[in-house]
């Protein structure tokens, strides 16, 4: 049985058209991907969904009984409220059937109306009603309720009792989760959940999804994020709705397949059209007048195929104008962050001394407020670092990309801020800009009036005209859609340059780095290789942590069933040549355990680690008994 039937959903804003008969169901355990480029109507597809809109035409129906929980984009938290607070507004349905029953209890004690039996019984039903739903809402275990979720969601008690709106974007967004735990609904609509998120909220929602026992349609620019999480896809492009199954990868190829055949298809259409056209313009007048107008017949009533779409993607390139040193940067005893003296607590982070050589393309990654941009701030020489430095090699010209965007006049119009930046003629930074998707009267704007993603795409454009063969790019990918991130990640993978950029999109993350600076608990640790390679090494030092926690109680008990054993058995049936032979089978077998460990490791095989190791342990353990007994029958 289907959670939500939509059928034909046509909406406008205006006069401009945003989609048309939209048609898809929804079923219980669906896991939906909602992609499509910026403006095409995802987050007003929700909104229809959610009920925060009315449809122009079309209609959203669900089963019976169905919940449905909205994420969006920016929680909105009351300015008054705790964190805790928030937590109680899910529950305010029983906090006014408690209201009543404290309300009933009162009345219940008024001499007047035990003077009415058939009003008092009504007032005792109505009071035994409210209290079995209050019970079956859960009403007597709120606090126990709201605690396990918000202790699950990493929230520190200090941070529970203060106000909401005091959280960073990434905290808010996961109060705003929990508020939908809370909920408990049968269908949750996710606006962009991974916007403010580092990289272990991420894990932690990803795990969580996956896990959800109901369906769920998710809006997200992170390609990683929607691989592991969708099982469907539902592009919204050019007003219409293209569904396809499997995750975001799959709908990649899936979709370039649709439209190379899409292509193929027109062009051998638009072939078949210029051939009897031809074929009519020659014989209409005549002998083969009538065969002519047949064809013109069949030609009329064909059903034309719609031209492909254009791509509208994004060109341009990063080159350096000239080649910098073999040594890009060095670090030396380096610190940096603030003393807190005027901006509140204190920040230090501490970078291992090391050397950046040109061509490396250096990931750093870190969780929200640790300290990235403060980093690359003094990296660029706006911030003084707080102890050693951070020295710049021969010829390396930098090219800073601020997630901010202040190196933006917002007051200055498209057009002005490219020809700041340029010696380009009026007509040559119009053609520039095409490049970036800015055409016609867009050139005008002012900068301050752009979207995001459009103020992204001038910063890009500036930096691009700088000619650096050093680049540091503070979160280039927010604001983008998931089109132009796979473009700008394909032009900084064939960028001669070097460069060191922060991003939370590990996809983009794992297609560029070489190396990552992973900034934990106010250091920096160097590690060769992508996310993904250094996911991999976490995971197995997990699962060599989680090994030697069980080897104490694995070589205890191996001692003891050893002991006892030995003492089980006669002295007299045991010879040191017997001995010698246990300890050379268990060498051998300590030998095979060893080598299928390492090949365990390598695979992150958590499971077949933990086996193997208890055996290695305890056969290590009977090794060394067997050793103590050899030398007691040896003498």
């Amino acid at each position: 049985m289907s959670t939500a039937v939509i059928t034909d959903l046509t909406k406008h804003f205006g006069a401009e058209l945003i989609f048309a008969g939209v048609s898809f169901r929804v079923e219980a355990h669906d896991r939906i991907g909602l992609v499509g480029p910026n403006g095409a109507g995802k987050s007003t597809l929700l909104n229809l969904l959610a009920g925060l809109l009315e449809p122009d035409a079309g209609s959203v129906a669900y089963a019976r009984g169905i919940a449905v929980g909205y994420l969006p984009q920016i929680a909105d938290f009351h300015p008054a409220h705790t964190l805790y607070d928030e937590m109680l507004t899910v529950f305010a349905r029983v906090h006014a059937w408690d209201a009543e029953l404290v309300a009933l209890a009162a009345r219940m004690g008024d001499p007047d109306l035990l003077a009415q039996p058939e009003e008092y019984s009504a007032v005792l039903e109505r009071y035994a009603d409210l209290q079995h739903q209050i019970e079956h809402a859960g009403g007597y275990t709120i606090e126990s309720q709201i605690r396990r979720v918000l202790d699950g969601l990493g929230f520190t008690r200090e941070q529970q009792a203060a106000p909401a709106t005091q959280l960073s974007g990434g905290q808010q967004t996961r109060a705003a989760l929990g508020k939908l735990l809370l909920q408990e609904p049968d269908l949750l609509l996710l606006d962009e959940p991974t916007n403010h998120l580092d990289l272990a909220a991420l894990e932690w929602l990803e795990g969580y999804l996956t896990s959800w026992h109901g369906a769920v349609i998710v809006v997200s620019h992170d390609r990683y994020f929607l691989d592991r999480v969708t099982t469907r896809t539902i592009e919204l492009v050019r007003a219409r709705a293209e569904e396809y199954p499997g995750n975001y990868t799959k709908y990649l190829q899936l979709r370039g397949e649709r439209l190379t055949r899409w292509a193929k298809e027109y062009e051998e259409q638009q072939e078949y059209i210029a051939r009897t056209e031809e074929f009519i313009r020659r014989y209409k007048a005549g002998q083969r007048s009538k065969e002519a107008r047949g064809r013109q017949t069949l030609l009329d009533r064909m059903e034309r195929i719609e031209r492909p779409p254009a791509d509208e993607s994004l060109k341009f390139s990063f080159g350096a104008a000239i080649q910098s040193g073999q040594t890009v940067l060095t670090t030396d005893r380096l610190i940096v962050g603030y003393d807190g003296s005027d901006r509140g607590a204190g920040l230090r982070v501490a970078v291992a001394d090391t050397e950046v050589r040109r061509g490396e393309r250096i990931g750093l990654l870190g969780p929200n407020g640790a300290g990235k941009t403060t980093l690359l701030r003094t990296i660029i020489g706006r911030l003084q670092p707080l102890e050693g430095r951070a020295a710049l090699g021969h010829n390396v010209q930098i090219g800073y990309y601020a997630q901010t965007h202040e190196n933006l006049n917002l007051r200055a119009t498209v057009l002005d801020e490219i020809r700041r930046a340029s010696q380009l003629s009026e007509e040559g930074a119009r053609s520039f800009l095409g490049r970036f998707l800015f055409s016609g009267d867009d050139v005008f704007k002012p900068v301050g009036a752009l979207s995001g993603g459009e103020r992204s795409r001038v910063a890009l454009a500036k930096l691009t005209l700088q000619g650096a063969n050093f680049l540091i790019l503070d979160e280039p990918t927010n604001h983008l859609d998931l089109p132009a991130r796979q473009v700008l990640e394909a032009i900084l993978a064939g960028y001669d340059g070097t460069m060191i950029f922060v991003s939370h999109d590990r996809y983009f993350v794992d297609a560029l780095a070489t190396k990552l600076w992973m900034l934990e608990d106010g250091a920096i640790t160097v590690h060769d290789g992508n996310y993904t390679r250094y996911r991999l090494r976490r995971q197995q030092a997990e699962a060599v942590a989680q090994v030697q926690a069980t080897r104490a109680a694995a070589v205890a008990r191996t001692v003891a069933n050893t002991a006892t054993a030995r003492a089980s058995r006669s002295p007299a049936a045991r010879t040191a040549e017997t001995v010698e032979g246990e300890i050379g089978r268990l060498e051998a077998d300590l030998a095979r355990l060893e080598r299928e460990l390492a090949e365990a490791s390598a695979a992150a095989d958590v499971d077949r680690i933990t086996t193997l190791a208890d055996d290695y342990e305890q056969d290590k353990a009977q090794l060394v008994a067997l050793y103590e007994e050899w030398q007691k029958l040896a003498s």
